[in-house]
């Protein structure tokens, strides 16, 4: 096999690993924080259907510094408060959010990435 099926079938099996971290981080914390009156409205602007799903991944992964930059900003409406999540959620939730959030960029950059350099024609 060359390189570039390699590279694929890794960034293939990211993808997928990341879509069931998707729906699993949706359903166990997500879901908790939707339920909770005091995070209901902290979870940042949807853009579509399940992207504060995304907005909570994404408070939880950043550097706490990242976040309070985020949220001091103009347009802190459309991410999720970190502040109020992480004293509502527990290790694992934040554990599940990190996995998640890094393995979804990491496996959809690299995607392009790989997108790309065939289009330059790297791999020919």
């Amino acid at each position: 096999m060359d390189i570039e099926k390699t590279l694929f079938i890794f960034v293939l099996a990211g993808c997928i690993f990341s879509a069931i971290l998707y729906v699993a981080f949706g359903q166990i914390t997500v879901r908790k924080l939707r339920n909770n009156p005091k995070t209901k409205d902290q979870l940042g602007l949807e853009y579509a259907s399940g992207w504060d799903i995304i907005n909570v991944a994404q408070a939880l992964a950043f550097p706490r510094s990242w976040s309070r930059k985020l949220e001091k900003s103009p347009l802190s409406s459309m991410y999720a408060n970190s502040q109020i999540l992480f004293e509502n959620t527990n290790k694992f939730d934040r554990f599940l959010g990190i996995v998640f959030y890094w393995l979804f960029m990491t496996s959809g950059l690299t995607g392009a990435l790989l997108v790309l350099l065939n289009f330059l024609g790297v791999f020919d």
